[in-house]
């Protein structure tokens, strides 16, 4: 790689992470930092990757994780699941891991208007209840549990 790629690129990774105070008012919270890349988050949050056995518990978890309340996943009661958002059968041929990472820690950032809520990238404004409001909705393990469930839904 040249040199001045490689400038590039670095500036770019400055430009995506937050400030060193936000950074740490961030982590204190209990938001791992990670680096948008395109319309993904390559690398695991805090390096490690999912159980897709937990991701899959923790998605029909209504009351824990919300998935189930606005998109309808293949192995699910139909009753018991939503039709706001896209249906997930299907989601890991269609998106890489790195692009349905982003997605779950925060859509907004691809799309301003979407209903989903931020559930790892720090959020306020007047559509989140003020207990929300600066912290995460799930922790970096959780996202990575849905990352890695996400990832296997190929039909």
């Amino acid at each position: 790689m040249s040199p001045a790629r490689a400038f590039g690129m670095g500036a770019l990774a400055l430009l995506a992470a937050p400030a060193p105070a936000a950074r740490a008012q961030t982590q204190e919270a209990g938001f791992v930092p990670y680096v948008v890349r395109g319309d993904a988050i390559v690398a695991p949050l805090g390096g490690v990757r999912g159980d897709p056995a937990r991701g899959r518990e923790l998605i029909g978890e209504r009351h824990r994780s919300l998935c189930i309340l606005c998109h309808a996943v293949p192995d699910g009661a139909p009753a018991l699941q939503g039709t706001l958002a896209p249906g997930l059968a299907g989601i890991g041929a269609r998106l890489t891991e790195g692009q349905i990472r982003l997605r779950v820690v925060d859509m907004k950032r691809l799309n301003p208007e979407s209903i989903m809520p931020s559930y790892h990238a720090p959020s306020a404004g007047a559509r989140i209840a003020p207990a929300w409001q600066g912290r995460p909705v799930l922790g970096a393990a959780e996202i990575e549990h849905l990352v890695a469930y996400l990832v296997t839904l190929k039909e």
